[in-house]
């Protein structure tokens, strides 16, 4: 491999130099967990009926946990073992991404975002105060922050992964509880609706896996045009 191929190869690989089998292993890992995520995403609505609170667990989805928590209203499941699964599905390999952080600091968060703003932001993890990030990762579960970054940023950061942890899964659960609340208290219309999704779960999955289909078809047809214009 040439010197020129490698300088261009350096851009798309979160680490600098040669790549170690950690950094290998790492991304490994990262990518496998991307593709389970994509695989379980036309099953959701084959599951959603008939096993919510593994969904819940598996995807960490907050619709699975909602629905999860709707059928635990008319005794299907325990409250508390929906909200126990939501909160450990949306935590569980973020200690991967924490990881990536430490591993790669700046590296990785320029592949997580191109945010400018964010970009500058993160520069500054290792000078912001402690209280800071943990505030950061308590509220990283929220509609609107960039979830990755923040985790990437604690591990940059040296944040203790026990800390990490404690704070991720904090932040997840009442996420989760406010989720489930929502699930619980609609109750039976909520189960009315994941059974109507399930009498047709065929037909949405074929729409999902459609829709990712064409929407790179879309893109790129677009761009031609736009630069036509």
């Amino acid at each position: 491999m040439s010197e020129q191929t490698r300088t261009a190869w350096r851009r798309f690989v979160p680490w600098q130099g040669r790549a170690t089998r950690v950094d290998l292993a790492l991304l490994g890992a990262i990518l496998a967990v991307v593709a389970v995520g994509l695989a379980l995403r036309p099953l959701k609505p084959f599951l959603v009926a008939s096993h919510p609170v593994a969904l819940a667990f598996l995807t960490g989805d907050l619709v699975a946990i909602g629905a999860a928590a709707a059928f635990a209203r008319i005794g299907e499941a325990p409250l508390w073992l929906v909200v126990l699964a939501g909160a450990a599905g949306m935590v569980k390999f973020d200690w991967l991404t924490w990881w990536t952080g430490r591993r790669w600091g700046e590296g990785i968060i320029k592949m997580f975002t191109t945010s400018e703003r964010v970009l500058r932001f993160a520069g500054r993890a290792t000078e912001l105060p402690p209280w800071v990030l943990r505030v950061a990762v308590l509220v990283a579960v929220l509609p609107g922050v960039p979830t990755a970054v923040v985790y990437a940023m604690a591990g940059w950061a040296g944040m203790r992964l026990t800390v990490f942890l404690l704070l991720d899964f904090c932040g997840a659960l009442v996420m989760t509880g406010l989720i489930a609340a929502l699930g619980y208290w609609s109750g039976q219309r909520a189960v009315d609706i994941v059974l109507l999704v399930d009498k047709y779960a065929s037909v949405v999955s074929l729409s999902m896996i459609g829709i990712a289909v064409l929407i790179p078809l879309v893109k790129r047809w677009i761009r031609p045009a736009e630069s036509g214009r």
